[in-house]
């Protein structure tokens, strides 16, 4: 084969190559379910102006009067925990803590249910990660997700569902152990696994509090900005290829119940991105999950710095997302087919 022929062979086949990446990346997010709410955001009813007063009183006291909370600062860590077990307490709820060892650090998931009534061993989790990278307060990641968590399962305490829904706080999602055995989402999942729960599927809450109506103010890894709007006033559903069920039914939810933009995605897992949480440890496991976002670094400047402070937060935005989310949630429990 001469060089032309070389030239032309190895042009041909990146071409074939990208053709199937696109094909492979982009049918699923084509595909999705509904239409995005574009019209302008409307004033909040009663009930989400409660819930806008209480995810700030949440984020600020998990951002601004805790702060820094990892292994680094166990103390503030442990602080974290014991406002969410004290929460969860006087939403009525028993909490259990799946404790371990992390570099020496005493650590602990924090658990909460509400049994389902004919279907209880099918599980929904829905989980945040409560502690913050090294050097951030972590208002937007992941006080945010954790605040959204808590109002999520106060909306729903005392309503009955087909399935088991569980609430599950984690902790050490950050590096050191981001991808790694001692995250709390992978001692969770895999313990899930061993004990042979059936978990039909996993909504994990990761950096929801920013959102803007600046043009431009969205970005992407290459290439979804062909495919999704270039501003950041969007709630974002990202899956895995296996959760791309998982990921249409809970944005058809969306889309039906809120009036908030939202987008969904189904991609596969080593795209930047797409595995950048909690979901990550579930899909390790063989699970069905997906992340709910507002895209973290790709929207918001000051992701993982010292400047994620609860000031930052629309806390009216996250109001509505919230209310919205619980609506997933019931349909998610008492939906017919979960494949």
């Amino acid at each position: 084969m001469g060089p032309k022929q070389r030239s032309r062979f190895f042009a041909a086949f990146i071409a074939i190559c990208c053709a199937f990446l696109v094909f492979g990346l982009f049918q699923h997010p084509v595909l999705m379910s509904g239409k995005s709410y574009s019209g302008p955001f409307l004033p909040l009813s009663e009930q989400e102006k409660d819930i806008s007063h209480k995810l700030h009183n949440h984020v600020f006291l998990l951002a601004d009067e805790i702060g820094e909370r990892n292994i680094w600062q166990p103390a503030r860590l442990d602080a974290a925990a014991e406002y969410i077990e004290n929460v969860w307490q006087e939403q009525g709820f028993f909490v259990k803590r799946q404790e371990y060892e992390a570099r020496g650090v005493k650590s602990a998931n924090l658990i909460i249910e509400i049994k389902g009534i004919s279907l209880p061993d099918q599980i929904i989790i829905v989980g945040a990660h409560y502690d913050s990278v090294l050097g951030s307060p972590g208002a937007n990641d992941n006080g945010s997700g954790v605040a959204s968590l808590l109002e999520i399962s106060r909306l729903l305490k005392g309503e009955t569902f087909d399935r088991t829904v569980r609430f599950v706080a984690f902790t050490n999602e950050e590096p050191p152990f981001f991808l790694h055995k001692n995250m709390g989402s992978r001692i969770y999942a895999s313990q899930s696994r061993a004990r042979n729960e059936n978990i039909v599927g996993m909504l994990s809450l990761e950096t929801m509090g920013f959102y803007s109506e600046a043009p431009g103010s969205q970005s992407y890894p290459f290439p979804f900005s062909f495919f999704y709007p270039d501003t950041a006033n969007f709630i974002g559903f990202v899956g895995n290829i296996r959760s791309r069920h998982l990921v249409k039914l809970c944005l058809a939810a969306f889309r039906q119940t809120t009036r908030f933009p939202a987008e969904g995605t189904a991609a596969p897992g080593w795209i930047t991105g797409i595995g950048w949480s909690d979901h990550w440890s579930f899909w390790r496991e063989g699970y069905r999950a997906i992340m709910v976002t507002d895209t973290a670094f790709f929207r918001y400047e000051p992701y993982h710095s010292r400047h994620d402070t609860a000031e930052k937060i629309d806390y009216n935005r996250l109001a509505r997302v919230t209310s919205g989310l619980a609506d997933v949630v019931v349909e998610l429990a008492n939906t017919g087919a979960l494949r």
